[in-house]
């Protein structure tokens, strides 16, 4: 391939690569873009992250080959409790619970870690010839040439695309070279994010816990150990994970309870700030914006990678099938079907998760009954909770045909 290319990718993150590769199979030239050299990227230190991949995400990722690679690694979610508590008392009663079996697809979704998708991501793009990888390099500056972009690298190089793809993340340089603005804020809490052994196998049973400063997700993963995503209030984040893993444990135990037995820690622990991101347009001339550089949520859902995965289906589906009718790829009435399958979507889930964490990161008494007798409400109603269920399998609304497991 020479430097002009169908669609430049700026970021080579789970989105980025997951995106080059859904487009090269549709026939297109992509370039993917990114500033730290795939050897780092590639490494099973990179990110501690496990990814509650919902079941329509895991059906993509079988779509389009990729799910062979990293399925010995994946465990599937079988049952979700939900349970209000604090720190010392382990849960109050689980007042809402979702089976797999309560649905007719299943199971509801995938665990799996960072350390093994990442990496074969990287490996099929390396492995496709409609792919080339511009590594250790970003985008600097955008252009508009006739009926393309010109993209300047900060190594010096420029290539021509018909359509440049923002996946660089909430502070995305190609959003804000496109002037597009965005709504951003902060929840005062902080993700710590590790793994665990335990004694007691987990059944596959993912638990989410809230507590007053934020909540706490126990998620299963292969074998004996669980993925934990942890919120806490900045301050008391900081002062945990400055702790040594001894410390941290003795934290972390009167809030993950002693079901499973006795825990230790499996691996490296990691941090990440929690806020809200969302661009005030998914689209502009000649430019899209996929994943975290359009949206960035509340981890309480475990729908960010989703809601990106989401964004990669349609955004393919879209350029896709306008290309089959003859149209030009990056004309703004082509974008703009991409951003009225999404936007709407994603400001509705932003909307529910910052809603869901805001009644549950407190202690109010009265907010506590409130919040408990609703949801156990929904428990039992079984209409309601299957709703809740095919909502987290990822297989409600207009899906992408990627996200139904079918070739576009």
């Amino acid at each position: 391939m020479n430097d002009d290319t169908d669609i430049a990718i700026a970021g080579g993150g789970l989105n980025g690569t997951t995106l080059a590769i859904a487009l090269a199979q549709s026939g297109f030239r992509v370039a993917l873009i990114d500033p730290i050299d795939e050897a780092a990227r590639s490494d099973a230190r990179f990110d501690g992250r496990g990814y509650a991949l919902a079941l329509s995400s895991q059906r993509m990722l079988k779509a389009l080959g990729l799910w062979a690679a990293v399925a010995e690694h994946a465990e599937p979610m079988l049952e979700i409790k939900v349970s209000d508590g604090r720190p010392g008392e382990g849960p109050a009663l689980h007042f809402l619970e979702f089976h797999h079996a309560e649905i007719e697809e299943s199971p509801m979704g995938y665990m799996l870690e960072d350390r093994f998708l990442r990496p074969s991501l990287i490996a099929a793009c390396a492995d496709h010839p409609f792919i080339r990888t511009y590594n250790a390099d970003s985008v600097v500056g955008l252009e508009s040439v006739d009926a393309a972009v010109s993209v300047q690298l900060s190594s010096g190089k420029s290539l021509n695309a018909r359509v440049v793809v923002g996946c660089d993340g909430r502070n995305s340089p190609v959003s804000k070279m496109a002037n597009i603005g965005r709504s951003q804020w902060s929840y005062g809490q902080t993700a710590l994010v590790c793994a665990v052994s335990h004694a007691m196998p987990h059944n596959g049973v993912a638990h989410q816990y809230f507590m007053p400063h934020g909540p706490l997700a126990i998620l299963p993963l292969p074998g004996n150990q669980s993925s934990i995503v942890w919120s806490e209030a900045d301050a008391d984040a900081a002062r945990i994970s400055a702790m040594d893993d001894s410390e941290f444990l003795q934290e972390l135990r009167p809030r993950f309870g002693d079901f499973l037995g006795e825990i230790s820690l499996a691996g490296k622990r990691f941090s990440y700030p929690l806020g809200v991101s969302l661009a005030d347009s998914f689209v502009a001339d000649r430019v899209a914006l996929v994943g975290d550089a359009a949206h960035g949520m509340h981890p309480i859902a475990g729908q960010g990678l989703n809601a990106g995965l989401k964004d990669v289906a349609a955004l393919t589906e879209v350029l896709t099938l306008a290309r089959r009718r003859g149209e030009d790829i990056g004309a703004p009435d082509v974008l703009a079907r991409y951003q009225r399958w999404r936007r709407f979507d994603v400001t509705t889930l932003i909307a529910a998760t910052d809603g869901f964490n805001r009644l549950f990161s407190n202690d109010n008494p009265l907010l506590r009954v409130g919040r408990d007798l609703g949801l156990s409400l929904v428990n039992s109603i079984p209409g309601l909770r299957r709703n809740f269920i095919r909502e987290a399998a990822g297989l409600t609304g207009e899906l992408p045909l990627l996200l139904q497991g079918r070739a576009i």
